[in-house]
Formats: C-alpha cells, sequence, structure tokens
C-alpha cells in the first residue's frame, strides 16, 4: 500500500519565514507591554467594579450598569492587546475613544450624578485617554508602514 500521508513541515523552511519573522519582531519590538497594557487592563477592572466601591447602584443604577460594561470592554481591549498586539494595534484609539465617552456620560446617562460619580467617571475617562494614546503612540511607532 502506497503511503499517502503528508510529511509535517517546519515553517522555518517557508520562503518568507525570515520576513515574517522580522514584521513580528518590529511589530512587538519597543512595546513594553507590562507599563502600558497592564495598567489598561486594571483601569477597565476599576471602571467595572467601581459602582460598588463608591456605593452608586442604587441612586444611578444606569450608570453603574454602563461603567460595568464599559469596563468590562476596556479589559478586553487590554487584554486582546497584550495577546494579540500585531492584529489589535488598529483599535489603540478606541480606548481614548471610550475614555472621552467615560467622561462626558455621567451627564448623558446618569440622572443628576452626584459630585463622587462624576469625579470618579472623569479620573476614569482622562485616565483612559492617556493610557489609550500612550498605547496607541507605542503600537503605531513600532508598526511598519505599508
Amino acid at each position: 500500500m502506497a503511503n499517502v500521508s503528508h510529511p509535517r513541515s517546519d515553517i522555518t523552511t517557508h520562503p518568507d519565514a525570515s520576513e515574517m519573522r522580522e514584521r513580528y519582531d518590529r511589530v512587538l519590538g519597543g512595546r513594553d507591554v507590562a507599563l502600558v497594557d497592564g495598567p489598561v487592563f486594571l483601569l477597565g477592572l476599576y471602571c467595572a467594579v467601581s459602582p460598588w466601591i463608591l456605593h452608586y447602584t442604587t441612586s444611578q443604577p444606569a450608570l453603574a450598569t454602563h461603567n460595568l460594561i464599559m469596563g468590562i470592554a476596556i479589559g478586553l481591549l487590554a487584554l486582546g492587546f497584550t495577546r494579540a498586539p500585531e492584529r489589535m494595534y488598529g483599535l489603540s484609539w478606541a480606548i481614548c475613544a471610550m475614555g472621552a465617552w467615560l467622561i462626558i456620560s455621567p451627564w448623558v446617562v446618569g440622572t443628576s450624578p452626584d459630585t463622587g460619580v462624576v469625579l470618579n467617571s472623569i479620573i476614569i475617562g482622562a485616565l483612559a485617554v492617556v493610557l489609550g494614546a500612550l498605547c496607541a503612540v507605542s503600537t503605531t511607532r513600532n508598526t511598519p508602514r505599508a
């Protein structure tokens, strides 16, 4: 009987292996993941639990749900940046947009928010804008243009 199975080949024999390896190194080369993506993840985690920490779940239920969803979204984006930065680099500016939305959300989503709720949202939003910009700048600086 004839052997019809295909032998498994290593990717190192691929003609573009060296170019792919260089491109991957360029994308990941200058990104300091622990200094940028870690704080973004922690910010998302805090944003998700902040309504319970500051006890405004009963006075602002819509804003509590909003912060939970936004915090989970920021945390998932941060995990995506850490796990697959070469695929996610285009979404780096999304954290800046989410931060800007978090700054204005107490007045749009909430109903007559008090000072603590407003300050919490402004601080979280400002940190998201700053960290998102750092993430975007560090990623776009190391990504080659086509």
